[in-house]
């Protein structure tokens, strides 16, 4: 099969060009700048505008600043919009004009769709928040479907927190773990729903393979944690203490209003998934930042 894919250097593209190509597939990576595309991924094709795409059969739309590379303004904000709603706009509006459709979607979007919730478990159901970043999301999974007018199929994956060691999150969080000053963050209460990047990446594939897969899938884990759960584990994996928390207001100093996805969450379960038959390598936290952290 061969899959156009947009963020396809970032820190789930690389991984899933990785998996992709494993399996055989044709790769055409959409990128702004296509010679260092082509240093990163091997054996792919990186072009630089839709006008070059050919014969395409899929398309997986990962593209989007990252949210928590620094502090919130108006022009980050402005460039979060456009680089997810803008470019998904410019994914459909080429489907339009091809005589010959790829048959499958998969766009991303993220549990930031249900705003902070509490306690409250959410399955794909649910309704959405009401804050930037459920705005946000609604707004971009508003563009992808859209597809489904032009008869094809679309999934959109409500990625969490995704796990590695190489990048994210938890490349963020493991120095200071690893130096005996980790811990919560806040009151620690919040709600983590987190996934093994692997399993997300074979999520991915799943949809783009499985002819019956359409609508909204959550791409997390089934057992998601408190931030306080979160520390404890990661701690005791690193077998380090991880007593020191955060306070709420140096992280709202120092992160401005971003300092929200950290202090607040949302506890995803993936039902859409697990219905569906996907079968999850590392459902639970333990499970996961063993295998991540043997590798490093």
């Amino acid at each position: 099969m061969h899959v156009l894919i947009t963020g396809g250097t970032g820190f789930i593209g690389t991984a899933l060009c990785d998996r992709l190509l494993q399996a055989g597939h044709a790769l055409t990576v959409l990128t702004r700048d296509p010679a260092r595309a082509r240093t990163r991924l091997s054996a792919v094709r990186a072009i630089a505008s839709l006008d070059e795409a050919r014969d395409v059969e899929a398309v997986v739309n990962l593209a989007g600043e990252p949210l928590t590379a620094g502090r919130w303004n108006a022009a980050r904000k402005q460039a979060f919009r456009t680089s997810r709603i803008g470019t998904t706009q410019q994914l459909v509006a080429w489907m339009a004009r091809q005589p010959v459709r790829p048959r499958v979607l998969v766009s991303g979007s993220a549990i930031g769709y249900y705003g902070p919730r509490d306690d409250t478990p959410l399955d794909e159901s649910a309704s959405p928040g009401d804050d930037f970043a459920a705005q946000l999301c609604r707004d971009w999974e508003t563009e992808a479907i859209h597809a489904e007018a032009l008869d094809v199929r679309t999934c959109r994956v409500r990625t969490g927190i995704v796990l590695a060691a190489d990048g994210g999150a938890l490349a963020k969080m493991l120095p200071p773990f690893r130096l005996g000053a980790g811990g919560p963050m806040g009151d620690g209460r919040q709600w983590m729903s987190w996934i093994h990047r692997d399993d997300l990446v074979r999520l991915i594939q799943w949809l783009l393979d499985s002819d019956h897969a359409g609508g909204a899938y959550n791409g997390t884990a089934p057992q998601p944690a408190t931030n306080r759960d979160f520390a404890r584990s990661l701690g005791k994996a690193l077998h380090r203490p991880a007593l020191l928390p955060t306070p709420a207001p140096v992280l709202k100093l120092v992160f401005g209003e971003m300092a929200q996805l950290l202090l607040t969450g949302q506890r995803v379960l993936p039902a859409h998934a697990l219905a569906e038959g996907f079968d999850f390598r590392f459902p639970t936290l333990d499970a996961a930042l063993h295998d991540l952290l043997r590798r490093h």
